[in-house]
């Protein structure tokens, strides 16, 4: 089994490697399957009663939330970017809400609507080759 340094060390220089000639949709779409995956281990770590390991998991959700949401263009976007924005504000603030109430069904919920966006990036990816 791959130790978690070795993992961590991989992982690393795969993102590098997919981000480097990444477009910026491209860029949110690695982001965001880097939160969904965040967000099952925060799930699994409420659930095992991790709460160490809950803590710092839901921690890196939010600061990518939050990457995602400082990357939006709210001068050019309207209304679109600026409901998705609203949108990521209201997931950060679950996932604090999931942390301090301890509730999986909470991160489901996040990670439900995260999920609804990717598909509409992925939309947009494919509207613009």
């Amino acid at each position: 089994m791959l130790n978690q340094e070795a993992y961590s060390s991989y992982h690393s220089v795969n993102l590098d490697a997919q981000t480097a000639r990444a477009s910026p949709i491209e860029l949110v779409l690695v982001l965001t399957d880097g939160l969904l995956e965040e967000l099952a281990r925060a799930r699994g770590h409420i659930v095992g009663k991790r709460y160490e390991l809950k803590a710092n998991s839901l921690s890196k959700c939010t600061d990518i939330i939050n990457g995602l949401s400082s990357s939006l263009d709210f001068e050019q976007g309207g209304e679109v970017v600026a409901n998705l924005g609203r949108l990521y504000d209201y997931c950060a603030g679950r996932l604090y809400t999931a942390g301090v109430q301890l509730d999986p069904g909470i991160v489901d919920e996040v990670t439900t609507l995260l999920t609804t966006i990717k598909q509409g990036w992925l939309g947009v990816q494919a509207k613009n080759g």
